[in-house]
Formats: structure tokens, C-alpha cells, sequence
């Protein structure tokens, strides 16, 4: 199964790809979208539209896991992640893609055991579940591989595909 790893923003989205097949997770590709702030708002949107879509179908995920919106303590930012949340949302929908949202507190406690995990030991999680050494330097292509890795822990393989 192909899980689809989403870290939601307006500045950049972090997404990965990773093959789960019951026992193993393999990592198949990650990176960021980054928009500019230069752009209009609306144009920011449209392109991380776009650009999750061609992702989609490139990569032909089965399903997707994608951060929900929690709490923010800047609230400047929460209207715009919201906005792009809303549009990798519908851009999955649209690809007939299920997702499945968890809050940063459900990843920790997934990856971790403990939903109030820093982002290290985070880190340490998923280089230990996908076997490597070096993960990638942008905190939200990280966090996209954890929210993809979160939805393989403590779930039947067989309850992983949306109904």
C-alpha cells in the first residue's frame, strides 16, 4: 500500500511518499512545496492544488494521511494553513484519494508513545522506521514522513484501506 504523508502549510507543504506492505515501510520519495510570498494568495493555493495533484498522480497513492488543524499559537497563520489545507483536501478528493487526518498530539503518541514528544525524538522514530541514518533538513518533509508512518501504527493492515 502507498501512503501519501501531507504537512500541511501556505508557505511550504511537506509530502512523502511511503510503501507499507504489513510489516515494512519504505520510503519512496519526499520533498516540499514552496510558494512565494510574492504571489497572491489565490495563486499560492491554485499551485499547491496543482502541484499535490500531479504528486497524486505520479506517485498513484492508496490512500492519504494529512495533519488536521489542532491549535495554533500564531493566529496569523491558521486562516492561510486552513486555506491550504482545504486545497490538498480537495485535490485528494478530487483523485479519488481517501484521507485520513490525525493532530500532531495523535502522531506523537503513535511514533513515540508519547503524544507530547519533541520533535527529536520524532525524528529518532522515523529513522528507525524507515532504517535510515539521514533525514531530509526541512522540518515539514519530516513531519510529513511521521504523519504518513503514523498511519501504519496500531491499525489492522486490513482496516488501513478507507472504506
Amino acid at each position: 500500500m502507498k501512503i501519501l504523508g501531507i504537512d500541511p502549510g501556505m508557505a511550504i507543504v511537506g509530502y512523502s511518499i511511503i510503501e507499507f506492505d504489513g510489516d515494512n515501510v519504505l520510503l519512496l520519495n519526499s520533498g516540499s512545496i514552496k510558494t512565494s510570498k510574492t504571489r497572491s494568495e489565490s495563486q499560492r493555493l491554485l499551485e499547491i492544488f496543482e502541484d499535490i495533484t500531479i504528486i497524486i498522480e505520479k506517485y498513484k497513492p492508496d490512500i492519504a494521511s494529512v495533519e488536521k488543524l489542532f491549535f495554533f499559537k500564531n493566529q496569523k497563520t491558521v486562516m492561510p494553513v486552513a486555506a491550504a489545507r482545504g486545497v490538498i483536501m480537495m485535490a485528494l478528493e478530487k483523485c479519488g484519494v481517501p484521507a485520513f487526518e490525525y493532530t500532531p498530539m495523535e502522531v506523537k503518541q503513535k511514533l513515540t508513545g508519547y503524544g507530547r514528544a519533541d520533535k527529536k525524538e520524532v525524528e529518532q522514530m522515523v529513522k528507525i522506521a524507515l532504517n535510515c541514518q539521514i533525514l531530509p533538513c526541512l522540518d515539514d518533509t519530516v513531519d510529513s514522513m511521521a504523519i504518513a508512518i503514523c498511519h501504519t501504527r496500531g491499525i489492522n493492515y486490513d482496516k488501513l484501506v478507507a472504506t
